[in-house]
């Protein structure tokens, strides 16, 4: 199996009912640091991950903004949060409204480009 779904996968690989060859990530997981990577594997460049972010109609006040992402931050700092996202595999970073907005927009332009190199169409 390769992880591409960390959360749903990683209780079945612990329990021996799956057997991981692989994590889609660019880094080994920490909360599987044996599994390697696509690209350790043989697969250099390939990185495919799941990501959550938090995000709001268009025109919220960057004083609200700011207090969402503080109070966002600080739960996810708690140590009781940060452990029970590390037993499902997943690892928060956490950054400002400015980085998400990047991260989007890079995310866009990758898949943007995978689907046209596919040749995938809309029916």
């Amino acid at each position: 199996m390769i992880f591409d779904n960390m959360p749903s996968a990683l209780p079945l690989v612990q329990e021996g009912k799956l057997k991981a060859i692989a994590v889609t990530s660019a880094q080994r997981s920490p909360a599987a640091p044996s599994i390697p990577t696509i690209a350790e594997s043989g697969l250099p460049g390939f990185e495919a991950t799941s990501w959550f972010a938090l995000l709001g109609s268009p025109g919220i006040p960057r004083e609200v903004q700011m207090r969402i992402n503080a109070e966002t931050l600080k739960v996810l700092a708690m140590p009781d949060v940060k452990e029970k996202l590390a037993k499902l595999g997943l690892e928060p970073n956490p950054g400002t409204p400015e980085a998400l907005a990047t991260t989007i927009q890079a995310e866009t332009a990758k898949w943007a480009k995978v689907v046209k190199e596919s040749g995938a169409k809309i029916e």
